[in-house]
């Protein structure tokens, strides 16, 4: 039966909707499939290994059918998922996505390099920030209060877990999902030459101060 849409946790049946859901947003908050033409690939690198190293930050948006429509993913300490990251999922996917030739700016290139280098995701300026997550929506579920509803959802489970604050990584070029992070009260962090990206942050206590 048809209920409202709701968040709940993510199941291994979403599985190739996460990946849908993943492929559809992944550039700059659009369809990436035209970029990356392995639809497989940017979901390896930022959605399957969160739903299988840290199965209790992964939350969907149910549609109300039981289809999974958005995600937030996170990951409590980012230190530690990026070793297993490289010990327990990089194995897995490896043979089918070689590291790249580092010379080469083709973009499927570049995303690999990505897989094969888990280690960028550790900088010293985000330690007191040590969870970190990716939250996508489908395009027709955006801008309908359905993102924010996720992000609570996830920041309460890193907050119960004891986990201090968050942070992320996002393309300066996506305004909109910039926009959406300035409403939740994340802030820039500084990182020197950080490239192409922002990083943002916020405590995971629900807690916001008023007027926003």
């Amino acid at each position: 039966m048809q209920t409202e849409p709701f968040v709940r946790r993510y199941r291994s049946s979403d599985r190739a909707e996460l990946a849908e859901i993943c492929v559809k947003t992944a550039h700059e908050g659009k369809d990436s499939s035209a970029i990356y033409p392995n639809p497989e690939l940017m979901p390896t690198i930022f959605a399957y290994p969160y739903v299988q190293l840290e199965p209790d930050f992964a939350f969907v948006l149910d549609d109300g059918a039981g289809s999974a429509v958005g995600y937030v993913l996170g990951a409590p300490d980012t230190a530690d998922f990026a070793q297993r990251f490289r010990t327990e999922w990089l194995p897995l996917v490896a043979e089918r996505f070689p590291a790249p030739d580092p010379a080469s700016d083709d973009a499927a290139a570049v995303m690999a390099g990505l897989l094969h280098t888990p280690e960028r995701m550790i900088l010293d300026e985000l330690a007191p920030y040590p969870a970190h997550l990716h939250i996508d929506l489908l395009p027709g579920w955006q801008g309908r209060g359905f993102g924010r509803s996720l992000m609570n959802t996830l920041l309460t489970a890193l907050h119960e877990h004891g986990v201090p604050a968050v942070h992320l990584c996002m393309v300066r070029t996506n305004t909109a999902a910039r926009a959406f992070y300035d409403r939740l009260d994340f802030q820039h962090l500084p990182v020197p030459d950080p490239g192409p990206v922002w990083y943002l942050g916020r405590p995971t206590a629900p807690e916001r101060p008023t007027g926003r």
